[in-house]
């Protein structure tokens, strides 16, 4: 017998003279100290701890609703939207609008303004912002332009869509300020170039 097998012949031998049992698995899977269902709190609240309690004379704040955002992007990214508790943000990028470089709406876009109004009618808005953005290819001046004058399109549009003269609508072109994705890529320039039309949430 070599020494392998004698060493381990003598373990199992001793383990018996012993009496104790071999080593083997557990089947219950094991539970974090303080998860198992008799534990008890680490800690004993006292209830009528004074620093538990509102100093003399204080009192608590008005109670508020957290804004909370929602955002859906569609599969594609050409279309993003923005819910909050007061606001719903519409970001359409501008190759689904335009050309290159062009502040002229294609083909697409008056059925993706069109979907932009029926949430507008939906929330009855009455007060409506159209920002345009641009990437920050090409020279700073060049982008405020053609920003404003992609958003003024997609107010032309808009507008007539909507066809309420109670509704005032605030048009800006913000060049390449406020990006929401990287400058230094081309899938996040693509983000950047885009038109936002965002109004009141005013449903019940």
């Amino acid at each position: 017998m070599n020494r392998t097998r004698l060493a381990a012949a003598l373990g199992v031998a001793a383990l018996l003279a012993t009496g104790a049992a071999p080593a083997h698995a557990d089947d219950t899977p094991s539970v974090p100290p303080g998860t198992e269902a008799t534990a008890a709190a680490p800690v004993e609240v006292d209830p009528n701890d004074p620093d538990l309690k509102l100093p003399e004379g204080a009192t608590l704040g008005d109670p508020k609703v957290l804004d909370i955002k929602s955002v859906v992007e569609d599969q594609s990214g050409d279309e993003r939207r923005e819910d909050t508790n007061t606001d719903v943000k519409f970001a359409l990028q501008a190759e689904v609008l335009f050309g290159k470089d062009s502040a002229t709406l294609g083909g697409e876009a008056k059925s993706r303004i069109a979907g932009i109004a029926a949430e507008i009618k939906a929330q009855n808005a009455t007060s409506i912002r159209v920002f345009g953005f641009t990437d920050n290819l090409g020279s700073s001046a060049h982008g405020d332009v053609l920003s404003k004058k992609r958003a003024n399109a997609v107010h032309d549009l808009l507008s007539q869509a909507l066809n309420d003269p109670g509704i005032t609508y605030e048009v800006r072109g913000y060049g390449e300020q406020y990006p929401i994705s990287d400058n230094s890529t081309e899938p996040g320039r693509k983000k950047n170039r885009r038109v936002e039309v965002s109004f009141p949430r005013t449903e019940n």
